[in-house]
């Protein structure tokens, strides 16, 4: 098992990072929020999960490794494979997900591409024992650092690699563009729940 990845950060794009190990690019697959945190060039340490099929290998990447036991957790119930264990983790913090799950939020889960309220009240039940409790406030995404890539490339590139089409990618990222400019550091993550929360009312 590949417990985790370090190095410099050699490309980001579509929802992958690769990260240069020895001389080899690792392409690691990540949440929006992750991939936000990087910047090209630049070291990063990535947790990672190693998830086999027939026919692929497929390493994906979290910030730390609490992440990376939620993930696997997710996985561990029918029906949730890997693409959307990591999508639940795109919209929710692994304490936030706690939160939801102890609170019976289906809302919180019906955010999430790919789930719908019959499936949102079932992995409820799924998850109910076995997420524990919150390690702490659900803390508040921490803003991302000036860097080339701007906010609204950054928040389009989220939502489709999230599964949404470019078109409505385009349209949540004018939707909240007026919230980005009123900070003096747009907050991706923070800016990503909310376009995705205009756009599962839209649906």
């Amino acid at each position: 098992m590949i417990a985790f990845v370090q190095g410099p950060v050699a490309a980001l794009s579509g929802g992958v990072a690769v990260v240069e190990v020895g001389g080899v690019g690792m392409a690691v697959q990540c949440t929006p929020n992750t991939l936000a945190g990087l910047r090209l060039g630049e070291p990063a340490r990535l947790a990672t999960s190693l998830v086999v099929r027939e026919d692929s290998l497929t390493l994906f990447g979290f910030a730390d490794d609490d992440e990376r036991g939620v993930f696997e957790i997710l996985q561990a119930a029918p029906g949730v494979g890997p693409k959307l264990a990591q999508a639940i983790l795109g919209v929710l913090t692994p304490d936030a997900l706690r939160v939801a799950v102890a609170g019976g939020d289906e809302k919180a889960l019906v955010a999430v591409p790919g789930i719908g309220k019959a499936k949102a009240a079932k992995l409820l039940l799924e998850y109910k024992d076995k997420l524990g409790a919150p390690h702490g406030t659900v803390p508040a995404q921490k803003p991302v650092a000036a860097g080339p890539t701007p906010w609204g490339e950054q928040l389009h590139s989220a939502l489709v690699g999230l599964g949404y089409a470019p078109r409505e990618a385009d349209e949540a990222v004018a939707a909240v563009t007026p919230e980005a400019e009123a900070q003096p550091v747009p907050d991706v993550g923070a800016l990503l729940r909310l376009a995705l929360r205009g756009l599962n009312r839209a649906r």
